[in-house]
């Protein structure tokens, strides 16, 4: 990946000082790191391609509507950011009135299908930076590291490729999206 040079603007500052008030009492699954550590990850993968600020804004903020929404809402994020912010979050944040795991990925895959390319460039450092963490952390924890999650070893791998599979339509040739696909190879032969 050949790194891009985006000045930090105020506005870009102010994102950053949101997401981290907006996840201030939140960690990682199953781990005493701040949260806020994967959405700095997901907003410097990002950085690496884009120089789009409202993209970058948004990957700071990606999963505050569907896990802080009570701290920072969408009408507060479209009063500090715009419309099209919104957009690019929404593009990416789960249905979280779902029953079931299953029903909120698909949801999530026929969305993201649809989406803004900015949303799925987001989804895919997302999704990258998690594996990074969960490819780090299956070193330290072995095979107990999938009690973490809501389902297991298989439909995580599952999970991973089908973000993978159609990050991989949506943007061809994006290096992020092939980093995306090396990890998961790599998740695969663990």
């Amino acid at each position: 990946m050949t790194p891009v040079s985006v000045a930090t603007s105020p506005r870009l500052i102010k994102a950053i000082n949101t997401a981290a008030w907006a996840h201030r009492d939140h960690v990682r699954k199953g781990t005493d790191i701040p949260y806020v550590s994967h959405l700095f990850g997901v907003m410097t993968l990002v950085r690496t391609v884009t120089e789009d600020e409202d993209v970058l804004v948004a990957s700071l903020l990606h999963d505050a509507l569907e896990d802080v929404p009570e701290e920072y809402g969408e009408e507060q994020m479209r009063a500090d950011f715009g419309d099209r912010v919104v957009e690019l979050v929404r593009g990416v944040t789960k249905d979280g009135f779902l029953p079931s795991w299953q029903e909120r990925a698909d949801a999530y895959l026929a969305h993201l299908a649809l989406a803004n390319e900015g949303s799925v460039l987001i989804s895919v450092a997302d999704k990258l930076h998690n594996l990074i963490s969960i490819l780090s952390d299956v070193e330290v924890y072995g095979e107990d590291l999938w009690s973490r999650f809501n389902s297991g070893k298989e439909r995580q791998q599952w999970w991973y490729a089908s973000v993978y599979e159609l990050a991989a339509a949506r943007l061809p040739g994006n290096p992020l999206v092939a980093a995306l696909g090396e990890r998961l190879e790599e998740l695969r032969r663990v």
